[in-house]
């Protein structure tokens, strides 16, 4: 019998589908200088110091492995100001440096999911919290926000069963832009102790928040895993540097992970990233504004052709496709791509495909061409 490597794929890598992401990027392949609007990352690039002190970095000689959780001149001043924001107890607190939040993701599934076990999140969704579940043998529950996209308390706890061990939270969210208030956070807090649920707080844009941050991570002491990172907020999404802070039981089992798996943040990240924690020469003010601006610019282009919940905060607007549903967002997509403009469907991001992310990370100019694409096949619907 000859050799059929189809064979032995493994039953978790067959549950994944292929990114749907990436199926745009290929149906675009040979568009000439498109409207992006898919690129769910900032479009300015790294600040000229960061730059600088990984340079140096790399010519100081800090190009081996670290220790597996970061180098301590990164951790230390990082868990103090997890502590003082948090309130959380210092002596059950510990802290892991991460290759981007995504490995954080990973890592804590793995570290805590047994098969059968079901996680919690909201649906529109970022497509990790989908998959990663079945990798690990659990089952993903997504519960549904729509129209408005908000928490809904009530449906919450309707998902909940006895199998059910985590709930993952992401605001700002990706793909709504929709920031949690205190009183959904507090809600979900409410819902997580009565039915003892480890929380996943992904806050990986909390630095492009319109309104001041809000995080239930206060609200659950030894209870919550928060994550965050540098990659949005600096633009240096190829440099992958992120951090997870939480209880000392679970971070410990996923530092052991991480030595067998991403074995260490790339060094000269890390001791890069120490300008941004210790000196805070890097001011990102300026570019939170620009972005608010380019919100609004999209939520006023489209808000008479599109039905829009406008977004608090990360750098994207989740509009519904117009037409009372004659056409799908997968269909909607596939014109705009048509018309040189790249967007994502929903059904990448929920179990409905009634709705397309928009990321408004590009120029001006590129975004009024955008929205008069978008206006255009509105009409034309």
């Amino acid at each position: 019998m000859p050799f059929n490597a189809e064979t032995l794929i493994a039953q978790r890598a067959l549950a994944v589908d292929a990114s749907g992401i990436r199926k745009v990027f290929d149906l675009a392949a040979n568009l000439k200088d498109p409207v992006n609007f898919s690129i769910g990352q900032p479009d300015f690039d790294v600040p000229e110091r960061l730059k600088e002190k990984a340079i140096e970095a790399i010519h100081a000689g800090k190009n081996r492995y670290t220790p597996t959780q970061g180098i301590a001149e990164l951790i230390d001043p990082l868990l103090k100001k997890t502590l003082a924001d948090t309130a959380w107890p210092a002596e059950d607190t510990c802290l892991l440096i991460l290759s981007g939040t995504s490995a954080g993701l990973v890592l804590a599934m793995m570290a805590t999911l047994n098969p059968g076990d079901e996680v919690l999140f909201l649906d529109p969704y970022f497509v990790m919290y989908h998959h990663l579940p079945k990798l690990c043998g659990a089952v993903p529950v997504a519960v549904d926000t729509y129209p408005d996209f908000r928490l809904h308390p009530e449906r919450l706890e309707a998902a909940i069963t006895p199998r059910t061990k985590l709930l993952i939270l992401c605001s700002p969210n990706n793909p709504t832009g929709i920031t949690l208030t205190q009183a959904e956070l507090d809600a979900a807090a409410a819902i997580a102790k009565k039915h003892n649920l480890l929380v996943i707080s992904d806050e990986i844009y909390d630095a492009f928040c319109y309104q001041p941050h809000l995080s239930i991570a206060k609200s659950l002491p030894g209870q919550c895993l928060m994550l965050k990172g540098y990659s949005k907020t600096y633009g240096m999404t190829g440099w992958r540097l992120g951090y997870v802070a939480g209880p000392k039981a679970i971070i410990d089992q996923m530092t052991k992970l991480q030595q067998y798996t991403f074995v260490c943040d790339p060094s000269m990240v890390q001791y890069a990233a120490l300008e941004t924690v210790l000196t805070h020469h890097i001011d990102m003010t300026p570019f939170v504004r620009a972005y608010q601006k380019k919100r609004d610019l999209v939520v006023n282009g489209l808000k008479d052709s599109f039905e829009i919940n406008a977004p608090g905060g990360a750098f994207y607007i989740f509009p519904k496709v117009p037409g009372n549903g004659k056409i799908t967002a997968t269909t909607f997509a596939q014109q705009a791509i048509a018309n040189n403009l790249l967007i994502i469907p929903g059904n990448v991001f929920s179990s409905r495909d009634t709705h397309f992310r928009i990321s408004y990370a590009t120029t001006d100019d590129k975004l009024a061409q955008g929205i008069d694409i978008l206006r255009k096949l509105a009409r034309e619907i």
